[in-house]
């Protein structure tokens, strides 16, 4: 069996944690139950947990290329293709972006498509795109 990456996050609406993830982002429900359920976010395991107190705890943040990111944050890697798919689909959504969809480190070997929204439950969800290979790269600098 190939490895699932799990991770479980705190929202403080589980409707309208349900509306992100499954009608902006197009993921599907898992098993449900009361004051949880489970996402499957493009192939892995994600468990949304009611828990006002935690969600949208401070998220700090990490300097990206010339801006800022927020330090606290998931997300996925996506073929270039689906990365721009995802992007018009956000688009479409109207969705307000907390790292507009970009290049960033272009023409370095930490070139990547990056963007970063929140999902209106207290945590930020990131979209990147880079060649496989290049994700591990000793050589890519971090920021």
């Amino acid at each position: 069996m190939e490895p699932l990456f799990h991770l479980s996050i705190p929202v403080d609406d589980l409707d309208k944690a349900k509306a992100f993830y499954i009608d902006t982002l197009g993921c599907s429900v898992g098993r449900e139950t009361r004051g949880r359920f489970d996402i499957n976010f493009f192939g892995h395991h994600i468990v949304a947990h009611l828990s006002p107190r935690e969600a949208g705890k401070a998220h700090g943040s990490i300097p990206s290329d010339g801006d800022v990111a927020p330090l606290r944050h998931f997300g996925v890697i996506l073929p270039l293709e689906d990365w721009q798919e995802m992007e018009r689909r956000l688009s479409r959504h109207n969705i307000e972006f907390t790292l507009s969809p970009r290049v960033s480190f272009a023409g370095k070997p930490a070139e990547q498509h990056i963007m970063m929204l929140p999902d209106g439950c207290g945590n930020i969800v990131e979209f990147k795109s880079q060649p496989r290979e290049r994700v591990f790269a000793t050589d890519a600098p971090l920021n």
